[in-house]
């Protein structure tokens, strides 16, 4: 085998000696550039995970003012409903909440017809008689008991059996009968169980009647409106707020003065008649 010159075994030397160092000049470029995008990748990760920790903590921190709020506003809520129940506990203590069954009227016994209001009064019980306190009269409700020929004491009773019976709340304040009698059945500083959404601030009156037209007869209209009259003189009633349960829910009642309004405006002219002669008399004597 022939041998290479010197020269050329030189050569060829130096080139691979140059082909090594580019080589390793490239890796080293490889394995830095490696390390810096090793560097990049932890730093935003890191950063990445500060990120999530601080937000987790925000959201923490949100969430336990948020359950902070809640329980203040929750004992704040209770403390207001134990506030309340006292008030209403101490109100009863002092005012006896209208289970006093011997309490007087409002108004005088004797009526200007002569009259004289029996008290007769119901049970204290659920459904005729809750003792729920009527703390201000805005208006009075006339009625008509939807029963002809009945009395004003068996409409009493029919109330007082519902303690019993237990099938629906109803009661009046008075009960006027056929022959004008007056009776009494729940207190005027308690609620009745008669006209709806009024129960809160009226006076309820149902009215006695002959027959199914539910036309009051002349006796009994006398002490309506000789009653209606002494209710309107105490609580200082205008006309308007003499109204009918009709005027409350669209029953219709008292029958007979839903269908002839003339004879109801009527009923109202004598009251408000009525109500001046009592005024004249009281500032007479």
């Amino acid at each position: 085998m022939e041998e290479l010159p010197v020269i050329s075994v030189r050569f060829i030397e130096c080139i691979l000696a140059s082909e090594k160092q580019n080589i390793i000049g490239r890796i080293s470029h490889i394995m830095y550039y490696k390390e810096a995008l090793l560097n990049s990748i932890k730093y935003y990760y890191r950063k990445s995970v500060c990120m999530r920790k601080v937000l987790s903590k925000e959201e923490w921190l949100r969430k336990k003012r948020m359950k902070n709020y809640f329980m203040l506003g929750s004992s704040l809520a209770l403390l207001l409903v134990i506030i309340i129940l006292i008030i209403s506990l101490l109100a009863k203590l002092f005012t006896g909440a209208g289970t006093n069954t011997s309490e007087k009227p409002a108004i005088d016994e004797t009526l200007s017809n002569g009259k004289v209001i029996q008290q007769m009064l119901l049970t204290p019980n659920e459904y005729s008689r809750a003792g729920e306190q009527l703390n201000k009269v805005k208006g009075i409700v006339i009625h008509y008991t939807a029963n002809p020929g009945t009395s004003a004491e068996a409409n009493r009773n029919y109330f007082e059996s519902l303690a019993e019976k237990k099938t629906t709340y109803a009661s009046s304040h008075y009960v006027i009968g056929l022959e004008g009698e007056v009776v009494q059945c729940v207190p005027l500083n308690e609620i009745a169980y008669a006209s709806n959404e009024r129960n809160k601030d009226t006076i309820s009156i149902e009215c006695c009647h002959s027959d199914i037209t539910g036309k009051f007869n002349d006796t009994t209209y006398e002490s309506l409106i000789a009653l209606v009259a002494a209710l309107c003189n105490e609580y200082n009633i205008k006309e308007k707020n003499i109204i009918r349960h009709y005027d409350v829910t669209g029953k219709m009642c008292p029958l007979y003065y839903v269908e002839h309004e003339d004879e109801w405006e009527k009923l109202k002219d004598d009251v408000m008649e009525k109500v001046k002669e009592l005024k004249q008399q009281e500032s007479e004597s």
